[in-house]
């Protein structure tokens, strides 16, 4: 059993619903999308009082079961216009679960800005957040912790968020209390904002109870052992997400200065320094630690804490979709140079693929050189100023496309497109133009699946495939990299779940609920009015053969959009 709140902001009023059984297990990403196409979020203002912000943990959140205390956050992108759920690590959704709540939707706008609380006692209060108004995230981070303590988990906003800048995400604290896990994409720090909600308290205590718990800890040891022994989780383990740059590098499918290269090396030695191997080898050489867990319980570990060469912490996380895109994508080589701009845009509280594709574009308008670092963190200081370029700046990519007059401008949706260029990493390109979410490679990543002499219609089967099980794992609060085991071995989650809390699922409930969150998004984008036009890439990537794999996009809306209706369907 597990309680589901409804917090109204206009008079701070909580109402609580018990769920059981299959209920819980319907959560994250598929409650996110049913909860928004339900509501009539499609035709709201997102910034307004009618957008609900949706926090959803998954069935064994506050436990030990690695990769499982994942969170959803989700609303109607003020991005995007369309659907939105992100997805973070962190301790936020582990203390949710221990205190046996399954989520809470945020509706209405408070009339002051406000701290939320919610106690071990499974009290909620609200308290003011007047002194906590225009600080960084760490500094907000200090003093929530003077005040509750550390025995807590928190979710906050940055000072971007807080005067409507769209690349800002909800930060929540990491195991060691850092604000450094974001729900990063869309825009949903500033619809937490736009409810003056400057952060959320909770408290952590013990696991929570399940039916059969005896079983289901069977299940969470068994779940280990199987995911230790593979090999993919085993290079994670060693090199971290920044292997990925390793692979995308080597085949031509990085994007570099503003996507107009796949392969980037330091001019000075002609060695790539963004990748796993180097960065792995400059952390330890430093002291640095190169396994660490982006949220309780987790044993993958690929996450880490970057230092510099006096051994002084400058970042966590250090991952490959922030070395990508506010990497080589600025034309940057030195993942020092990156690590710095990362540890500035973690106290802005804002979304670094979004940030980095974006200060390419002003790159791409003459603004600056690539590679200016100088630059970079000038104009991150004018977003931390709030100055009128700024703000413009904090719109995103897109806006700032359209204001420079700027054709090459990566978006789909108008969400910045992820570290994997279409023309290469083939099947990510076409999870990125079809997902509802916006250029999303999350909703289904394949980076090494081999798609030469295939056709659109093969590879837009693989990443219906690959969207299925993305979708269901992020409705289950499970991490994706844990795919190995988890879509190889379903019944093993069923019946986890069957036995936490006497469900009764049946063989193919995860494919179902990620089949059946595929169709909610698609629906609710297109009450919001998008089209399939939306979900072509820009022209560039069409006319634009990408070096050095010769390659240009292939692939279009129509064929993509008639084979994955045709496989949702079947």
């Amino acid at each position: 059993m597990r309680r589901y709140l409804t917090i109204d902001m206009a008079n701070h009023a909580v109402a609580s619903e018990t769920l059981t059984g299959a209920d819980i297990a319907r959560s994250g990403r598929w409650l996110i999308a049913k909860t928004l196409l339900e509501s009539g979020a499609a035709t709201v203002d997102p910034l307004g009082p009618e957008n609900p912000l949706i926090f959803s943990v998954g069935p064994f959140a506050g436990t030990n079961f690695s990769n499982a205390n994942r969170l959803s956050v989700g609303c109607k992108s003020p991005l995007t216009g369309g659907v939105k759920e992100a997805n973070t690590g962190g301790s936020f959704g582990y203390a949710l679960g221990q205190l046996e709540i399954a989520g809470f939707t945020l509706t209405n706008i408070s009339e002051d800005w406000v701290v939320i609380r919610i106690t071990k006692e499974g009290n909620i209060t609200f308290e003011p957040a007047d002194d906590l108004l225009g600080l960084t995230t760490s500094d907000t981070q200090t003093k929530l912790l003077e005040r509750y303590g550390d025995k807590v988990a928190t979710a906050l906003i940055g000072p971007v968020a807080e005067y409507g800048g769209l690349i800002a995400g909800i930060s929540f604290s990491d195991v060691e209390g850092r604000p450094a896990r974001l729900a990063a994409r869309g825009g949903v720090g500033a619809v937490m904002a736009s409810k003056r909600v400057k952060a959320i308290v909770a408290d952590k205590v013990k696991m929570p109870t399940f039916v059969d718990r005896k079983r289901l800890m069977m299940t969470v040891k068994e779940y280990g052992k199987q995911l230790n022994e593979q090999v993919p989780i085993q290079n994670m383990q060693l090199y971290g997400t920044a292997l990925v740059g390793d692979f995308t590098n080597k085949v031509g499918g990085l994007p570099v200065r503003n996507f107009s290269s796949g392969r980037l090396v330091d001019s000075a030695d002609g060695v790539f320094k963004l990748g796993g191997d180097h960065i792995r080898d400059r952390n330890l050489s430093r002291g640095g630690n190169t396994t660490h867990a982006c949220m309780p319980g987790c044993m993958i570990k690929c996450s880490n804490i970057y230092v510099d060469a006096n051994g002084v912490e400058m970042v966590s996380p250090l991952e490959y979709e922030t070395l990508g895109l506010l990497g080589s994508n600025c034309g940057l080589t030195d993942p020092d140079d990156v690590a710095r701009l990362n540890g500035v845009c973690n106290d802005l509280g804002v979304d670094t693929i979004e940030t980095g594709a974006m200060l390419a574009v002003l790159m791409e308008a003459g603004q600056a050189e690539f590679g200016d670092v100088g630059f970079m963190a000038a104009m991150l200081q004018e977003i931390l100023d709030g100055t009128e370029k700024g703000r413009q700046m904090a719109q995103g990519t897109a806006h700032m496309g359209r204001e420079l007059g700027i054709k090459r401008v990566p978006v789909i949706k108008n969400q910045a497109i992820s570290a994997y260029d279409p023309r290469v990493i083939e099947v990510t390109g076409i999870t990125m133009m079809y997902t509802a979410q916006g250029a999303d490679h999350t909703a289904g990543n394949l980076p090494t699946y081999e798609c030469d002499g295939k056709t659109t219609e093969e590879l837009t089967r693989e990443s219906h495939t690959i969207q299925v099980w993305s979708a269901a794992a992020d409705s289950l609060g499970l991490c994706v990299f844990g795919r190995s085991v988890t879509n190889e071995q379903p019944h093993m989650i069923i019946d986890a779940i069957n036995a936490a809390f006497d469900a009764d699922l049946q063989a193919g409930f995860l494919q179902e609920l990620g089949r059946e969150c595929l169709v909610m998004e698609k629906d609710f984008n297109a009450a919001a009015g998008f089209t399939e036009a939306d979900d072509e890439l820009p022209d560039f990537f069409y006319d634009e053969a990408l070096e050095p794999a010769n390659k240009n996009a292939r692939h279009h809306a129509a064929e993509v959009n008639r084979v994955m209706r045709e496989a949702l369907s079947a």
